[in-house]
């Protein structure tokens, strides 16, 4: 199996206010108050790996659109018959993605890549094709609960799978931009083709990084006070 890359290395998180955490008239422990992050994998020296693949021309666009990536979604499960009792038990059971995480994004990725040398000794990336899982994981809840609990849990979890769900838009953009810089690269005096992997290699960095970036932004956005999944956790802690 080849490397995964941590959407959540990801995926980032950011930790809320100093423990104890006050939610409303709730006070919340340091426990769960590490589970805030919802991180998103993005990992570096995993993708490099494999990454080494492809990188940009935007001439070759037109080559890029005839694939797609597959999905796999994990779940771990949690008990509890009220909101602050589900929570308490993802802070228990929650995946562990360098902090404790409710829920998290990783991805699989290899390439099949054509480099072709040239006979004025220059070599050309000729054809570069993704085989892109992406890998998303979070709570999933008792079958049975009380009606009240069942709907908020839906609109928590929803909200959870939502956010993640970006992360993953950000996993496949940044594939598409390596696929794009890949196909058609040149390198001249390359009759080994080193050239045009070691130009891949650098932008893949760059690209890495942006990636991981624009997932912190993202997690620090939704995770501060007034945030999308500030709410939702607020919701449901202090909901039936």
């Amino acid at each position: 199996m080849p490397p995964i890359g941590r959407q959540a290395l990801y995926h980032h998180a950011h930790p809320q206010a100093a423990c104890p955490l006050t939610i409303t008239s709730l006070i919340v422990p340091c426990m769960i108050n590490r589970t805030f992050r919802l991180p998103s994998f993005r990992p570096l020296a995993a993708l490099a790996g494999f990454f080494l693949a492809s990188l940009i021309p935007m001439a070759a666009q037109a080559q890029t659109a005839n694939w797609q990536p597959s999905e796999q979604i994990k779940t771990y499960a949690i008990s509890g018959s009220s909101g602050i009792e589900l929570y308490r038990s993802i802070g228990e059971r929650g995946p562990q993605a360098g902090v404790q995480a409710v829920a998290h994004t990783t991805f699989k990725l290899t390439w099949r890549r054509d480099y072709r040398p040239q006979p004025d000794g220059a070599c050309i990336l000729a054809t570069a094709r993704p085989n892109l899982t992406i890998i998303y994981t979070w709570p999933k809840a008792p079958a049975k609960l009380p009606t009240d609990v069942a709907a908020s849990w839906q609109r928590f979890i929803a909200g959870v799978e939502k956010h993640e769900r970006v992360h993953g838009e950000h996993i496949l953009d940044m594939v598409k931009k390596i696929e794009a810089f890949s196909i058609g690269l040149r390198a001249e005096d390359d009759p080994k083709c080193q050239k045009v992997r070691a130009v891949l290699q650098q932008r893949l960095g760059e690209l890495s990084n942006e990636q991981r970036q624009r997932g912190r932004d993202f997690d620090r956005d939704e995770l501060s006070p007034g945030g999308r999944v500030h709410q939702l956790i607020l919701a449901l802690v202090n909901g039936p």
